[in-house]
């Protein structure tokens, strides 16, 4: 199956200069945990929910007035629309990722994969990607 088939293809972005309070406000809306940080047609990071919670509001600085730009995840790892779930899954595995942009062959953002979206597609590749990903402690 192709990472185009499973993902999630309806995805907003948001701007580096958007307020933290305006990112939360966006992914509480969207209902979503995670937002593409996109500007003049480049990816620029990620920023999710957890870096809300912990790298903005858990750190005492105000949402309102932090920029996205300060908490996002800046080194974006992504995959192409047209590669295979396997593919996708490697990478969620050996980089310790939930969620991946998608792009097509021109750059361009065409979606979001997520384990819940590869989990539709193999349970076992899903739980692989879930025990690398966030290991419980034992």
């Amino acid at each position: 199956m192709l990472i185009k088939e499973a993902m999630s293809s309806k995805v907003e972005t948001i701007s580096p200069k958007s307020s933290v309070q305006e990112c939360a406000r966006l992914m509480r809306r969207l209902d979503v945990g995670v937002l593409p940080v996109w500007q003049d047609g480049q990816l620029l990071g990620m920023v999710t929910d957890r870096d809300v919670c912990c790298r903005a509001v858990g750190d005492g600085r105000n949402p309102a007035a932090v920029e996205v730009r300060e908490i996002m995840s800046r080194d974006v790892t992504s995959c192409f629309e047209d590669e295979d779930c396997i593919e996708a899954a490697r990478v969620m595995k050996e980089k310790h990722l939930r969620r991946l942009p998608v792009m097509n062959r021109e750059r361009a953002l065409v979606g979001v994969v997520s384990i819940d979206d590869l989990a539709r597609y193999s349970h076992d590749l899903a739980g692989e990607i879930l025990e690398q990903a966030a290991p419980w402690p034992h």
